[in-house]
């Protein structure tokens, strides 16, 4: 299991430059909560010498996202934008003692953020959305340049990294074999270019997606992940959730997967109901507003609102809800 750094828990229960910078004349917007993370960089320029003065953020992710994040503002903060489009994603991952390879899509993030915040300064065009034929991963919204940017920055050679350094390929694999052919053809041209070796480059056909989708045995105990394991070590200056074992099992009606809309609902609204106490004790609340399918849209309210730990809360309601339910949902918050 990957051993987190003491500057990974530092920057994420202790983020620097959390929240809105009013004096912002750059702001750089990548992701989307929707697909599971969201940045929002905002840049304090000096129009004469166009150094950063100040920086700040907002983040819905996991706990390596939000140090990512921070890590990102400390960073740039004094430099001049020339300096600042010189950092790189493994620069941001170098600053906090490293990240394992899964979490990597989160220094990513913030590059990719930051070279839209330059954009927006310079008034110029920064596609972060993709155009019409270049969406490569549905799942997570993970474009063709997207993922080129990454394999070239990071000579990445394998499926596998990519879906590490940008997400693409981590739901359904649908879009493995546009994937694959961005991988390839980025490695081609890298390889003609002298950046890596021929040998190193990545073939068309070299991997089988069935491979990428490992099933835990019946009975294995759930990869903590890194908010797992940093929360188990995390300062009692918060009232915690029960645990999701604590939580009322699902009747058998939820478990054969044959609950109706109403019946849903009303699970939902019972799994909210227990675990608001919690977040009441931590001067917060949230709300049910809408169901849509798998999709449940919540309102945070009071201290959640604005939180950095907005998404850990997110992650444990969910967590709660789907042992509740007894099936996949994603908790969607909503203004």
């Amino acid at each position: 299991m990957w051993d987190y750094t003491d500057k990974v828990k530092e920057y994420f229960f202790d983020p620097k430059n959390a929240g809105v910078l009013e004096e912002a004349n750059a702001v750089g917007e990548v992701g989307a909560i929707s697909c599971g993370d969201a940045l929002k960089l905002m840049l304090a320029v000096d129009p004469e010498t166009e150094v950063i003065t100040a920086a700040k953020f907002q983040t819905f992710g996991c706990g390596s996202a939000i140090a990512s994040s921070s890590a990102l503002t400390e960073i740039i903060i004094g430099k001049t934008l020339e300096d600042a489009l010189k950092i790189s994603n493994q620069d941001i991952a170098d600053f906090l003692g490293g990240l394992p390879p899964e979490k990597m899509h989160c220094s990513v993030m913030g590059y990719e953020a930051l070279q839209a915040a330059v954009a927006n300064y310079r008034g110029e065009e920064w596609q972060d959305d993709h155009e019409e034929g270049e969406l490569v991963c549905k799942c997570f919204g993970v474009d063709a340049g997207m993922i080129e940017r990454a394999v070239r920055a990071n000579k990445l050679t394998t499926p596998e990294q990519v879906t590490f350094y940008t997400k693409a390929g981590g739901g359904c694999l649908t879009c493995f074999d546009k994937l694959e052919e961005v991988l390839a053809s980025t490695n081609a041209a890298m390889v003609t270019e002298g950046l890596i070796m021929a040998e190193e480059a990545y073939r068309l056909g070299s991997v089988d997606p069935r491979q990428l989708k490992t099933k835990a045995k019946p009975g294995a105990a759930k990869p903590k992940t890194d908010i797992d394991q940093v929360m188990a070590k995390r300062p009692p200056t918060a009232s915690a959730m029960p645990p999701a074992s604590a939580v009322a099992a699902a009747p058998s009606l939820a478990s054969t997967g044959r609950l109706t809309t109403v019946q849903k609902i009303r699970l939902i609204e019972e799994g909210l109901e227990e675990v608001r106490p919690f977040l009441k004790k931590d001067g917060g609340d949230c709300e049910l507003i809408d169901v849509d399918g798998s999709n449940v849209y919540v309102k945070l309210s009071g201290a959640c609102t604005g939180c950095q730990m907005a998404s850990v809360t997110i992650n444990g309601v969910q967590e709660r809800l789907i042992a509740k339910l007894g099936m996949p949902l994603r908790i969607v918050p909503v203004s």
